[in-house]
């Protein structure tokens, strides 16, 4: 299983929003660039990117952090917010995402979210299965959808989708632990899926449960900004 360190951009900024509330916002760093080199130091190999303010613009916005990073670390990005069309993804992946996560456009425009698993396979598009009181969150998660996740993680399938990115927004950002009956329902119900677990992972503990029912990869943020998991403790989880 991956550990995924997140990196979420708020004007070129690493921030933290809790149960994404963007007025409870906290900046942790100037440099995005600089807390990834540290990731990419202890071995990490992946990297989480979210343009906060493309999620609320509803298109890219901070593609040039995304440059940044891309050309002067080796970590894999699965890059997320605000991409909505065509011209959206063609820029991310210019600036060197190698994944691209898709949410809210698989909820409002599901022909323009198939039509990129067609053209770019679905090793390079994840679907974004953000989900809260049971039905998927969409724009930055400041809507809910009527749409359930099984149902909605079923129909995808059915389309080609191999990987998704489920956080539980209730969890997030509040260092309470995941939601881990919900990964195993998930795990249970859709064994065939790529599951990458997201939201409120705490503890090493944690990374080792979600390792054992089988996640993919797991998407640590605060916690590692609140020393609650260390990145020498990742480093020894890769190894």
């Amino acid at each position: 299983m991956y550990p995924i360190p997140a990196i979420d951009i708020i004007e070129g900024k690493c921030v933290r929003l809790t149960q994404g509330d963007y007025t409870q916002q906290k900046t942790y760093n100037e440099d995005p660039l600089e807390v990834a080199k540290a990731y990419e130091a202890h071995g990490l190999q992946r990297l989480h990117l979210v343009d906060l303010d493309g999620a609320k613009a509803k298109r890219i916005v901070n593609h040039k952090v995304l440059e940044r990073i891309a050309s002067r670390t080796s970590l894999q990005i699965d890059f997320g917010g605000g991409l909505k069309s065509d011209e959206d993804l063609r820029i991310a992946f210019d600036s060197g995402a190698k994944q691209v996560t898709g949410g809210t456009v698989a909820v409002k425009a599901p022909e323009v979210f198939e039509s990129w698993l067609q053209r770019f396979g679905p090793e390079r598009i994840i679907l974004g299965s953000d989900v809260k009181a049971g039905k998927i969150a969409i724009s930055g998660w400041q809507e809910q959808s009527d749409l359930e996740l099984f149902p909605f993680l079923e129909s995808y399938l059915k389309k080609g989708v191999r990987y998704t990115i489920c956080t539980d927004v209730s969890k997030d950002g509040l260092l309470e632990g995941t939601a881990l009956q919900l990964y195993k329902d998930i795990r249970t119900e859709f064994p065939e899926l790529q599951l990458i677990a997201s939201g409120g992972i705490t503890s090493m503990d944690e990374l080792e449960q979600l390792r054992e029912i089988g996640c993919y990869g797991a998407i640590i943020g605060k916690a590692i900004y609140e020393e609650r998991i260390s990145l020498t403790e990742l480093e020894q989880f890769v190894a």
